[in-house]
């Protein structure tokens, strides 16, 4: 009896004490997020008073400063077009690479998976020169044979590239997924004439949609808050810069100008985005990370 009774006392302080850690840590995530949307809503006198205190009241003013005067909402257009475009490349090229790595024999195929891990390995902000270097010399090459340059300061190559570097952890974390799912399903569907095209769109990636759901959000929370490469490759182009760019410019520019609620306007449209897309998805993206297969 003695022995239960000290067991069901240490798993109540197991509980307390995992508890009171994920209060803590909410209490930390989520203080510093409201109070930057209570911030964007003060006027700059209230900066100037308790920076806890509640706003007096809500100057929506803020926003339209952000979004026109300051240009966030041409960032943000760039931004969405960037992401948009390079999700759609990654999940063209990364779902059918993943398919056939995962479900396929044949020459090569081991090298490959090597590469790919590999690439799991690189830091990407490692190789942001060369790969400014590697963009100037090609420009330089198709202005002296085709008289014009678009490989630097142009959002469609900076898609790109964004693409490009997330693909060994997509086809990583993909092919590890589509390894774990059985191929009853599959040979069902070539029995009843589907190829493999067909059946890879039909059958897999159906089954495979938590996981595709996964990758999706965790490649645009990379792709929209990414900074070191857009502001390396889109350094010229004034009106072609991405969020986190704009933002970096606005907080300078604002700072010296004492516009701090349109400072922290500009830091909610950022946050925003992400926020309701988590909101949205967030019991697919937990179903993605825990199954593994079919289950009965």
């Amino acid at each position: 009896m003695k022995s239960r009774k000290h067991a069901d006392s240490g798993e109540t302080l197991y509980r307390i004490f995992i508890y009171v850690a994920l209060i803590t840590l909410a209490i930390l995530i989520i203080v510093p997020v409201a109070w930057v949307f209570m911030a964007s809503v003060k006027q700059n006198s209230e900066f100037y008073g308790n920076p806890w205190a509640l706003p007096a009241g809500f100057y929506w003013q803020n926003f339209v400063d952000a979004w026109n005067t300051a240009k966030m909402g041409e960032y943000m257009l760039n931004s969405v077009f960037v992401t948009a475009l390079a999700l759609i490349l990654l999940l063209l090229l990364a779902l059918p690479a993943a398919y056939c790595l995962s479900r396929f024999q044949f020459r090569g195929r081991k090298f490959l998976n090597t590469c790919f891990m590999a690439g799991l390995f690189i830091n990407v902000n490692y190789i942001v020169v060369p790969i400014f270097l590697l963009l100037r010399d090609g420009d330089m090459w198709l202005k002296n044979v085709l008289g014009t340059s678009f490989l630097l300061n142009n959002l469609v190559v900076l898609a790109i590239v964004y693409a490009s570097t997330a693909l060994p952890f997509t086809i990583y974390l993909l092919s590890g997924y589509f390894a774990t799912l059985p191929h009853d399903y599959e040979e069902a569907a070539y029995i009843d004439g589907a190829g493999y095209g067909k059946a890879m769109w039909k059958i897999i990636f159906p089954m495979a949609k938590p996981s595709i759901i996964t990758i999706i959000l965790f490649n645009f929370l990379s792709f929209w808050n990414e900074y070191i490469i857009s502001m390396t490759l889109m350094s010229s182009a004034s009106g072609a810069k991405t969020l986190p760019v704009g933002l970096l410019n606005l907080m300078q520019a604002q700072q010296s100008a004492a516009q701090y609620g349109t400072m922290y306007a500009g830091l909610v449209l950022v946050m925003l985005p992400t926020l309701i897309l988590y909101i949205c998805v967030q019991g697919k993206l937990t179903q993605g990370m825990t199954v593994g297969g079919l289950k009965g």
